[in-house]
């Protein structure tokens, strides 16, 4: 009996000797792993953050530049309101493609209906022969009101964006055969959206000058979900205050974000002529309004960023929720990434000139970050468990390279910087709480980017052969419309002139 005690004891112990040692050969390979990991992680980021920090130096310059003319290129123009303009057929066609939006629509026109007075305008609201209730939707949020348009397509949905936006097109165009009048301008905006009353105004005065137009996009943070829907905050405030401005300076291809964008009729007639089948909107491309602004600028028409400001020094801008939901997040995010990072290399190439192909780049960097960032944090996990592991007396670290422990500390003070960028962006669209909330939300950026990622590698791969291009539908809310008389009024634009 005593012996057999004995020897259990002993296979006890050549077992904790065992679990003991493979710990140790774990903790080790870990350690391997997390280093080179962060080497790979680290010198791409450095790469990205040397991208990052040119573009805030052109920017900074823009802004001294622009400091030290005392704003000379800043044009006020102070406009009737539209009801008081001369008479005379409506100058704007506003294009709404709609699938699914009984929830948002009759909101929608609303606000349209109300915020821009006058009669120079018609809104355009396309609907599908199998979506009876976002066409009832909208004619009750037009209240009998003779500027709303229902465009009934006679098939079933979804099929695109683009081929509805043809569509509308196509019916816009039989108005004006049949009416003897051809619009001004062409203006796109989605059925969440909440416009502005000087909008219209802007496109007045810009479009004399520039074959489209695109005004600030500023998503409306949920405070039901102030994480997921407030990154969105974060990005286009940091893109519409500082990535933006420094293209329309360079005079590089604009990207159009199909939303408080116009575009000149002629220029649109041209592109439509030039597609073979009359229509001007790619109908094989999920981001057809990014492609739209690159086109536009290949055909030598030339762009406009604009931040303008009314009398009450409210930005004009378009304003909407964006999604508040993890999993449609991620798949707004993955169209985005397929159509402008993935089918972007074959469809819209990289230009012709240095700013051009650097600027595209910047576009299509979002996959290859996306896997630094899975290599990043996955080193970081790994290192923890090795410093958990020489704690217990596990494994040894071998000291940093001299080398990479500055890589990391100067990756470090970029991760500071472009934080600070990022929350200063945030703090100047919406105050200094949501500048705070920017932190945190970086990292839940990082999260839906990742997870975006891995489903668009695997759908652009499935596309490759021969998949078709659906309309990938989001769920939207948005703020009730008010009284139709309250935004009556005339307003006043002071316009960035140029390329502001």
């Amino acid at each position: 009996m005593l012996g057999g005690k004995g020897l259990g004891a002993a296979d006890q112990a050549a077992d904790g000797n065992f679990c003991f040692m493979l710990l140790r050969a774990f903790v080790s390979l870990s350690d391997f792993a997390a280093a080179e990991l962060l080497l790979f992680a680290g010198i791409w980021f450095f790469i990205g953050a040397l991208d990052d920090l040119a573009l805030d130096l052109v920017w900074i310059v823009q802004w001294l530049r622009a400091r030290g003319r005392g704003h000379a290129r800043r044009l006020t123009v102070a406009a009737a309101c539209p009801s008081q303009a001369a008479q005379g057929p409506p100058r704007h066609a506003v294009f709404v493609p709609a699938w699914d939006e009984a929830d948002v629509i009759g909101d929608m026109v609303a606000h349209c209906l109300g915020r821009w007075q006058g009669d120079d305008y018609r809104l355009y609201v396309g609907g599908y022969a199998n979506d009876p209730a976002t066409k009832s939707a909208a004619l009750r949020g037009a209240r009998g009101d003779q500027r709303l348009r229902i465009v009934p397509l006679d098939i079933a949905g979804p099929t695109s964006k683009a081929d509805c936006l043809n569509r509308i097109w196509h019916a816009m165009q039989q108005d004006e055969t049949a009416h003897g009048f051809r619009y001004r301008s062409i203006v796109l905006h989605d059925a969440e959206d909440v416009v502005h009353p000087a909008e219209l105004l802007l496109y007045d005065k810009l479009l004399a000058d520039h074959a489209f137009v695109q005004i600030p996009v500023h998503p409306l943070v949920d405070p039901a979900a102030p994480l997921i829907s407030g990154h969105y905050a974060d990005e286009f405030a940091e893109a519409h205050a500082r990535g933006m401005p420094v293209r329309s300076h360079m005079g590089v291809a604009l990207p159009c974000a199909g939303v408080g964008c116009a575009f000149d009729r002629a220029t649109l007639q041209s592109l439509a002529d030039a597609s073979g089948d009359g229509s001007p909107f790619a109908t094989d491309s999920l981001t057809e309004d990014y492609e739209l602004g690159i086109r536009i600028h290949e055909a030598g028409g030339r762009g406009c960023f604009v931040r303008a400001y009314d009398d009450r020094g409210d930005m004009v801008a378009t304003r909407a929720y964006f999604p508040g939901d993890l999993s449609a997040s991620v798949r707004q995010k993955t169209r985005w990434m397929i159509g402008i990072a993935l089918s972007g290399w074959d469809r819209t190439g990289w230009g012709s000139g240095v700013a051009d192909i650097w600027m595209r780049a910047r576009d299509r960097r979002s996959a290859l970050a996306a896997v630094v960032l899975v290599a990043g944090y996955l080193g970081l996990v790994l290192w923890l468990l090795v410093g958990i592991g020489a704690a217990f007396g596990l494994h040894q670290p071998a000291p940093l390279d001299p080398a990479f422990r500055a890589l990391l500390i100067v990756n470090g003070a970029m991760l500071a910087w472009r934080l600070a960028i990022r929350a200063w962006c945030t703090g100047w669209h919406y105050g200094w709480r949501q500048a705070c909330w920017s932190l945190p939300r970086a990292l839940v950026s990082n999260i839906i980017a990742v997870m975006a990622a891995r489903k668009a590698l695997a759908a652009y791969a499935a596309s490759l052969q021969g998949g078709a291009v659906h309309w990938d539908k989001t769920r939207h809310h948005i703020p009730p419309a008010p009284d139709p008389a309250a935004d009556a009024r005339p307003t006043t634009a002071l316009v960035t002139g140029g390329n502001g």
